[in-house]
């Protein structure tokens, strides 16, 4: 495993050098306009680029040529409302997810606790990437 901290060093440079020139089959991005060229520059000739999020903004101006240049690649941007389109599927969804989170399979670190009286704050800090983790409001 190797830790790569995007702000820190050439990401895509490390990934290369890790994957001996190869890249990967697939980048997950949650932070969006910051990290997009480069997360494109990491993946392997027909693997994929999955944005989840845009903490940095939203990508903008892209040229779908550029993923025919960098080597057939494919884009997604998926949505929980394509993947759970009716409200059974989304039942059935959440059931599936809050029994492996009850069973304890799945753990979810609470990282800070705030009080509802200190809502705007918290929703700054989320808003300026200060948080990670969940946070937690209690009256």
């Amino acid at each position: 495993d190797h830790v790569i901290l995007y702000r820190d060093e050439d990401f895509a440079a490390r990934i290369k050098e890790i994957t001996g020139g190869k890249g990967v089959r697939v980048v997950y991005d949650g932070v969006g306009k910051d990290t997009f060229p480069a997360s494109l520059d990491c993946i392997a000739p027909l693997g994929m680029f999955v944005s989840f999020g845009s903490a940095s903004g939203p990508v903008e101006n892209f040229n779908l040529a550029v993923l025919g240049q960098k080597g057939s690649l494919f884009a997604t941007r998926p949505s929980l409302f394509a993947h759970a389109g009716t409200r059974t599927t989304l039942d059935s969804m959440a059931e599936n997810l809050f029994g492996v989170v009850a069973s304890g399979a799945v753990k979810i670190p609470v990282h800070a606790r705030a009080k509802l009286a200190d809502a705007v704050q918290v929703h700054k800090d989320l808003a300026g990437r200060q948080t990670t983790g969940a946070t937690i409001m209690t009256p």
